[in-house]
């Protein structure tokens, strides 16, 4: 039993790190259905229900201090890659029918707790909460949720068997209508030449990507870092405004200020970033797994079936806008995934339509990596109400 809190950190980095380097270099059928972040979380989670990890005060302290300075530094690297002007860019039918998809998936997840809220283990809002602000934004701002309400390492298990189950099946899905694109549009009476439109002033801009150098990796870890502390620090400092918003929901909220005006600047356009970013994300992961446990699994049935009816609610809305306000499949498909998958799969959804596409999709998802953490917070107000 390890309970040396240094001990448990490296332990933890050690291994995360071969569940990367398994991913990247095996990779094949099991990592494409089972994610590197789904393993970390489950083999984690079984690390510490074997008895591997304890509670001992060492662990606990660095556990939280480690979790707690990686958060905001984390998000505030991700939105270094959001510039707002190029998101306004889209136009206002893109906008807007990605925020409708955002509101039919908090609608989906109020509807459905409302209905099954008998069937849930406690907390489960907590958890529908961080699920939300993954459906809205990606994996990033589930983990930040997490912090923010502090929901319990059991029932965050579910949410993340909901985040790989019921996404898959919907990013399949998503993919399948691709081929029916001409009919769906023909049926909706959309007019696609916005698209095309958009499509070259985003090529137009885009520039090569430079390499990653030592100077860009060091420099971004310790800006992240300092950025970190200082908002944690502040954030202590203000006012608590209900459940939701405590101190380390101002440290967010000041770290995603930090990144969002970094993000105009050039720091905004140096390449390293989302790699650190995405170290930082893994690494959390594994750190709230460490603290959970599998005794109540046998409830996931039930969790993933949520899922299964809060993907129903969202895609019924979705049409319903398309018919009424003659949308294309492709802004409904990306606006969809950009919420729900972010921009592992957005950007790959929207050039399976064309290849062109692609910045469409990525800046999208970037919008989504942006609002999320604010919907999850948003959702756990109404489903704390309910």
């Amino acid at each position: 039993m390890i309970q040396d809190g240094v001990m448990f950190v490296c332990f933890l980095l050690a291994f995360t790190a071969a569940v990367a380097v398994a991913e990247k270099k095996i990779g094949g059928k099991f990592f494409k259905y089972v994610p590197g972040i789904v393993l970390i979380y489950i083999g984690a989670a079984l690390m510490k229900t074997f008895g591997l990890f304890s509670s001992s005060e060492s662990v606990e302290n660095t556990y939280s201090t480690v979790r707690g300075l990686l958060l905001p530094a984390m998000l505030m690297l991700m939105l270094l890659h959001c510039d707002l002007r190029k998101i306004i860019r889209l136009g206002p039918k893109m906008l807007l029918t990605f925020f409708a998809a955002s509101i039919s998936i908090i609608g989906g997840f109020t509807i459905t707790y409302a209905l099954l809220k008998g069937f849930y283990a406690a907390d489960t809002w907590k958890a529908f909460s961080a699920l939300s602000a993954s459906w809205t934004g990606g994996s990033a701002n589930m983990v930040i949720l997490q912090g923010i309400l502090d929901v319990p390492e059991n029932i965050f298990g579910y949410a993340l068997i909901m985040d790989t189950v019921n996404y898959s099946v919907w990013v399949m899905f998503l993919f399948w209508l691709v081929p029916l694109a001409l009919k769906f549009n023909k049926w909706t009476k959309a007019d696609t030449t916005y698209i095309d439109e958009v499509t070259v002033q985003l090529e137009a801009e885009e520039e090569k990507q430079e390499p990653i150098g030592f100077v860009e990796l060091i420099g971004f870890l310790g800006l992240s870092l300092m950025v970190s502390v200082l908002a944690t620090k502040i954030g202590e400092k203000l006012p608590e405004l209900g459940a939701a918003v405590n101190a380390t929901t101002w440290t967010i909220i000041i770290a995603s200020v930090v990144g969002l005006v970094l993000a105009v600047t050039k720091i905004g356009k140096l390449p390293g970033s989302m790699e650190i970013s995405k170290v930082m994300l893994y690494i959390v992961i594994g750190l709230i797994a460490s603290h959970a446990d599998f005794s109540q699994l046998f409830q996931a049935p039930v969790y993933i079936l949520s899922g299964f009816m809060i993907m129903f609610f969202h895609g019924l809305i979705m049409v319903i806008l398309a018919k009424a306000f003659k949308l294309d499949l492709f802004t409904m498909g990306v606006a969809s995934l950009a919420n729900i998958g972010g921009v592992a799969s957005a950007p790959i959804l929207a050039g399976s339509f064309n290849r062109m596409l692609i910045p469409v999709g990525i800046l999208m998802a970037v919008l989504g990596s942006l609002l999320g953490t604010y919907y999850g917070i948003l959702t756990s107000y109404i489903l704390s109400a309910i």
